[in-house]
């Protein structure tokens, strides 16, 4: 019998979740809530304890027995965060996250420094952006100087956890390619970018050696295993993002599959035996976590959106639900541009959020709340017209996310995307993905068995989450993503 377990490093909370192999249940799934300390100047930072502290009281709600059962373990991790670590292992600063918007002048500088944009993307396949790990390096270098010279590490969020669970300092190619000092061609660091970021230092001294999928990071450090109740002799898998482990938890894993996410972002992501590599660098060109390739558009503001909508408005998910499902298509003209935490896709890292068509008729909780979600929706079309253009073929979609528990949501989807969608019974995509990477771990010793044949065994599609697009609406939501296409070319002049 196998037990594993899953853990998910995410924005606002980390999700353990225990799964028993041969039964086809999980048994336990928890999660603690985490902080997090944003400023008017778009930083978004966490620290790293929070993360742990929140693993340590994930385990806690967990009975001990099952804990005790449990052979292997696999970290999914929000991406492109930058923790930075000394010598000894101590973290040296707040980690400035994905959504931090506040090193947008850095992103500037290197990319100049490495010879323009058009350069970036035509050799290392992604440009740098708001959001990367390669910008937060810099600003590091140039804020606090004294602490950039004790840096020994760059981690990212998963990376961490790997190392406080076992001791070992290491990174995987997935998560590695969100850095933007991955060449994803070669998928080798790249000395050119890492210069443009330090000319003065070689920074490859400070990154981890890259594991493969199938390679694990070590086994439990005997005081973490006792301080958890867990087995000492339990391994660690990799890991990955948390856009690679949610590929792995919803099979996207041969061309065709795609994946949305809804959750504190919105993510559009498909799995390719090639680098795709989008020249007006809208796609993000990254490394799957499963040897291939996965372009990916993402929008910082999804149920981040939502969330801040329901708590203006004071309503439960419940009355969300009821509300949404109630407002006609369009949500009677209310056309939403949900850039609160600035934005990637349109690249707006200083955006604003903008609620555009109100009048003496339409000012209602409905349509506020449908046209939130109205928006989200809008901003993730926009990628899968962009895969549609880089030659993906595109032959299912498959949800998962807080935002995919609504059936409004994702019916919405369907006609607004054009296309069918589905989820799955295990709805804890990046989790349940760690879950079953670490199972594919223990399975795999003999090197014969796929990650493919694991999620085929291990995976089920919920009847109840199919969606088919409505013809009438689809042709309504033609005119209004239009609509939403001028709005955005519009308010951008304002936030360049």
């Amino acid at each position: 019998m196998a037990i594993v377990l899953g853990f998910d490093v995410g924005t606002q909370s980390v999700k353990a979740v225990v799964y028993n192999s041969d039964k086809r249940e999980i048994i336990s799934n928890t999660t603690s809530a985490l902080d997090l300390a944003t400023k008017p100047d778009g930083s978004a930072e966490q620290l790293a304890h929070w993360w742990t502290d929140a693993i340590v009281n994930c385990l806690q709600q967990i009975d001990a027995t099952v804990r005790s059962s449990i052979s292997a373990i696999a970290v999914s991790g929000q991406q492109h965060g930058f923790v930075a670590v000394d010598e000894k292992g101590d973290v040296l600063c707040p980690v400035k996250l994905w959504c931090d918007t506040s090193t947008t002048a850095q992103c500037e500088q290197i990319i100049n420094a490495y010879g323009g944009e058009e350069k970036c993307i035509a050799e290392m396949g992604n440009t740098i952006v708001a959001g990367y790990t390669a910008s937060k390096v810099l600003w590091l270098k140039q804020t606090h100087p004294e602490l950039y010279q004790k840096l020994h590490t760059i981690m990212l969020p998963h990376d961490y956890i790997n190392f406080w669970l076992t001791g070992e300092r290491c990174m995987e190619y997935g998560d590695a390619s969100g850095t933007g000092f991955l060449n994803i061609y070669e998928r080798e660091w790249s000395s050119k970018m890492l210069q443009a970021i330090d000319a003065d230092r070689d920074l490859k001294d400070c990154l981890p050696p890259l594991l493969k999928p199938d390679q694990q990071v070590g086994r439990l450090d005997p005081a973490r295993a006792d301080e958890l109740g867990l087995k000492p002799d339990v391994i660690v898998a990799v890991g990955g993002g948390d856009n690679m482990m949610g590929a792995i938890g919803t099979a996207n894993l041969r061309e065709g599959d795609i994946t949305i996410s809804l959750g504190t972002s919105g993510t559009v992501y498909g799995y390719s035996d090639k680098p795709i590599v989008d020249p007006a660098g809208q796609i993000a060109a990254f490394c799957s976590s499963t040897g291939g390739w996965l372009p990916l558009l993402c929008t910082m503001n999804c149920t981040v959106s939502t969330e801040l909508m329901r708590g203006l408005l004071k309503k439960d998910l419940n009355d969300f639900e009821k509300h949404i499902s109630e407002s006609p298509v369009g949500s009677e003209g209310v056309l939403t541009l949900p850039f609160f935490s600035g934005e990637r896709t349109p690249n707006l890292p200083n955006g604003k959020a903008c609620i555009l068509g109100l009048d003496n008729n339409n000012v209602n909780p409905a349509n506020l709340l449908r046209s939130a979600v109205e928006g989200v929706n809008f901003g993730l079309r926009t990628g899968l017209e962009a895969l549609r253009k880089l030659d993906m073929s595109i032959t299912s979609i498959r949800l998962t996310g807080g935002g995919a528990r609504s059936a409004t949501w994702r019916q919405m989807l369907a006609d607004i995307c054009q296309a069918p969608v589905s989820t799955l019974i295990q709805d804890e995509g990046a989790a349940f993905g760690a879950a079953l990477q670490a199972l594919w771990l223990l399975e795999n010793s003999s090197g014969s068995v796929s990650l493919i044949d694991i999620a085929k065994e291990h995976l089920q599609e919920d009847p109840a989450g199919y969606c088919e697009p409505d013809k009438e609406r689809v042709s309504s939501y033609n005119e209004i993503f239009r609509s939403y296409q001028q709005a955005v070319e519009a308010v951008t002049t304002l936030y360049t």
